[in-house]
């Protein structure tokens, strides 16, 4: 639901994207760590906050991480 975003934002076209892993972190709702393949040799970590459900509000595109590999690990940031 966030890829529109994360596209617009890292100017970018993404031939994959694909999750491959997340956390999460418990706050006024929830904010996810994903990592997220975005071509064939490329990763991005995004931050996505999920408020709680009686606000009726979609997952909003925090922050993210460009540049990363499939082995980098994926950290609150």
């Amino acid at each position: 639901q966030v890829k529109s975003k994360f596209e617009s934002r890292a100017n970018t076209n993404c031939a994959v994207y694909t999750a491959i892993e997340y956390r999460t972190q418990v706050v006024a709702g929830t904010m996810y760590f994903v990592k997220v393949q975005v071509s064939n040799a490329e990763y991005a970590h995004l931050k996505v906050f999920q408020s709680l459900p009686h606000e009726n509000q979609g997952p909003s595109l925090v922050n993210f991480q460009t540049g990363k590999t499939r082995d980098d690990p994926l950290t609150y940031f």
